[in-house]
């Protein structure tokens, strides 16, 4: 019971739409006619300004972070059954990623899961999650492309978590691995057009001085 009541709300924490809602309180409107429509810090950040993307961010972050700490809090008080913890929290942490990227309360049309999945493994697996942070940091502070920045700090976590597992021989549970592995897919499906526009160079870059202020709905984000 603990396990099915920890999955249901850790898939409804995630589908929380954060980016929806600051962009209201901001004075934007609905987030989904503006800029690209995609419910994330980058396309509020451009429509809002740096203060409500980063606000957005962090709490994106801060939902998928929370939504594994409650699984664990649930999982102590529960008595041990036949699926090891492990399992239970990748699941929660998967449920809080898909709520993000298909919310129930937005007809499953929400964003593209990445801050969401960042907070999940900072709280699972903190170490190669701190060394794909970084790749996005200077990625986008070089490139100024977020897509890219995105798709490199994925692809940087599944090489580490991969590295640590096959050729390290560090304690990293298969279940993670498999994670990372689903992780990385999904944020490469998610982010498909944006990859499209990057190899044709029509992507977006991101201006981290001011707002964008744009208005309406276009293909990029």
């Amino acid at each position: 019971m603990y396990t099915v009541i920890a999955l249901i709300t850790a898939y409804l924490t995630g589908a929380i739409p954060f980016a929806l809602l600051i962009a209201r309180l901001t004075g934007v409107g609905d987030l989904r006619k503006i800029g690209s429509g995609n419910l994330g810090a980058t396309n509020v950040w451009r429509a809002a300004g740096p203060t409500a993307g980063i606000a957005v961010f962090l709490a994106d972050v801060g939902k998928g972070a929370t939504a594994v700490a409650l699984t664990r809090f649930l999982l102590e008080k529960s008595p041990p059954g036949f699926v090891s913890s492990d399992v239970i929290l990748v699941l929660a942490g998967m449920m809080a990623v898909l709520g993000h990227v298909f919310p129930v309360y937005l007809g499953f049309r929400g964003g593209k899961g990445a801050a969401a999945g960042l907070g999940v493994m900072v709280v699972l697996l903190p170490i190669p999650t701190l060394a794909a942070f970084i790749v996005f940091i200077v990625l986008a502070a070089v490139w100024k492309y977020i897509s890219l920045a995105t798709i490199g700090g994925t692809l940087t976590l599944f090489i580490t978590v991969t590295i640590r597992k096959f050729a390290m021989n560090t304690t990293v549970d298969t279940v993670y691995f498999i994670m990372t592995l689903v992780l990385t897919v999904l944020i490469l499906f998610t982010h498909r057009h944006n990859i499209a526009r990057l190899l044709k160079g029509t992507e977006n870059r991101l201006n981290f001085s001011r707002s964008s202020q744009i208005t309406e709905v276009n293909s990029h984000g």
